[in-house]
């Protein structure tokens, strides 16, 4: 099977047209090498020899798009990864939060779950919180559009560049909340079980009814053109409790955005009042 041609124009244009499709991402053309590079072993399992052949299987054949889907998406994250965002949720969201609302239980939704450093950052947060407060429960809502990388979340296991990390920053919080394994760590049980995990679209309405406190959506907004960055926020807010809280990425800004956010702090945003 040949693919050292690579991706034709015509077909490219139809590929960064499906990946907006299904995703809602703006891939633009010079993202071609990047597109070969990650559908390349997915047609050599399936020994189809031209993307315009991998193409029309993905249109025509809908149990191909998880695969796809899985293939264009971005999963890059790390523990307590941009240090001033958890210690806001450390030091100011979480003691507000309980004066505020005791007795009730904290909601939070990681809306970009990754592979779930995100989220298991925040429920060591929320643990270590909950020893030093009597009556603090927490929730944690956890989503990805990758049905793969869902997968690795529930798994909780890492290593290379998440563990190194951790190894270094919070090692007195590895030896409490990981065990040691062949491969690098793994996230022990106690820390899955105020943890839920589901596939969703950040296009779509989330099929949730509870209105979550906090709202973690990093480094997703700078993969969807305006239309959709504001389809997304917009969505997200529909979920979120008025005095909620959004944490984008340190990359992003939706200062020119029409939305019903007002800037609190570097990354932080609450509805306008």
């Amino acid at each position: 099977m040949n693919l050292a041609a690579g991706i034709q124009p015509e077909t490219l244009t139809a590929l960064i047209a499906l990946v907006r499709e299904h995703t809602g991402i703006a891939m633009s053309e010079r993202k071609s090498i990047l597109l070969e590079r990650r559908l390349r072993p997915r047609m050599q399992a399936l020994e189809i020899g031209s993307y315009q052949d991998y193409l029309d299987k993905v249109v025509r054949d809908r149990a191909e798009v998880p695969h796809f889907i899985d293939l264009v998406t971005t999963n890059d994250t790390l523990f307590f990864r941009t240090q001033q965002v958890w210690d806001y949720v450390e030091q100011e969201f979480l003691p507000q939060w309980q004066r505020d609302h005791a007795g009730q239980t904290l909601k939070i939704w990681s809306a970009a779950a990754s592979s779930g450093e995100e989220l298991y950052s925040m429920a060591i947060l929320c643990e270590e919180f909950k020893a030093r407060t009597p009556g603090f429960t927490y929730q944690i809502y956890a989503t990805d559009i990758s049905q793969q990388i869902l997968a690795q979340a529930r798994a909780g296991r890492y290593a290379g560049r998440s563990v190194e990390k951790i190894r270094t920053s919070h090692p007195d919080w590895v030896k409490k909340y990981f065990q040691a394994s062949s491969h690098g760590l793994q996230v022990v049980e106690a820390l899955k079980k105020n943890v839920e995990l589901a596939q969703h679209n950040l296009l779509t309405p989330l099929k949730h009814a509870k209105q979550f406190d906090l709202v973690f959506l990093r480094n997703v907004l700078i993969y969807f053109d305006q239309e959709h960055q504001e389809t997304v926020l917009q969505q997200a807010r529909h979920s979120m409790a008025p005095h909620a809280r959004l944490i984008l990425g340190e990359s992003e800004s939706i200062s020119g955005l029409d939305t019903a956010y007002q800037f609190d702090r570097p990354m932080i945003y609450r509805f306008e009042k």
